[in-house]
């Protein structure tokens, strides 16, 4: 763990010493309302990037990234301090750990996470495709495609397959998100 990391005990810790604390779970709205943690707030990664110089500017106080491993947060948490805002941490294996070590969480309609969809999604596309191979041989450049996109989006750190699934009806939440309302949070702790 660094400083810029912050396991499951701390941030409980962080809680009861700092009630200014706010928890930004940035995963997909989908994923928000199928668990957070108590009083986190729905900042979806892709709509940071559009609400940096605001969040920036209305920070008053540390920030808590969340996301399902980790991952998504790390890279909200880049894209603010590199646009001025230094006082974040990410939770250390993001929801997976929280709830792992038992935190409390808010239950809603439960879903599978992204990145467990995206495996599911990738593996069946490659092994339908390697089945194929054997009466189309060609169909092996499906599983070649599939692989090398795999590899640009862990080398990239983003994945086209995942924003398309997030898309899809199955992964859209039954409640609208309320980006200026979580905006106004971040801004209403001052």
């Amino acid at each position: 763990m660094s400083d810029r990391t912050i396991g499951v005990h701390a941030v409980r810790t962080l809680f009861e010493s700092d009630p200014n604390t706010l928890v930004v779970d940035v995963r997909t709205p989908a994923e928000y309302e199928s668990s957070h943690i108590p009083g986190a707030i729905n900042l979806p990664s892709q709509r940071v990037d559009r609400h940096l110089e605001r969040i920036v500017a209305d920070a008053g106080g540390r920030l808590v990234l969340v996301c399902q491993s980790g991952q998504r947060a790390r890279g909200c948490q880049d894209s603010l301090a590199a646009a001025g805002l230094s006082d974040t941490v990410v939770l250390d294996g993001g929801m997976n750990a929280w709830e792992a070590q038992g935190g409390a969480v808010v239950k809603g309609r439960g879903r599978w996470a992204l990145e467990r969809q995206v495996r599911l999604v990738a593996g069946s596309i490659v092994l339908v495709s390697a089945v194929a191979s054997l009466w189309w041989t060609p169909a092996v450049a499906i599983a070649g495609f599939v692989g090398a996109g795999l590899t640009f989006a862990a080398v990239t750190d983003t994945c086209a397959m995942g924003m398309a699934l997030t898309r899809l009806p199955y992964n859209q939440p039954k409640n609208h998100v309320d980006i200026e309302d979580s905006l106004a949070r971040i801004g209403g702790r001052r």
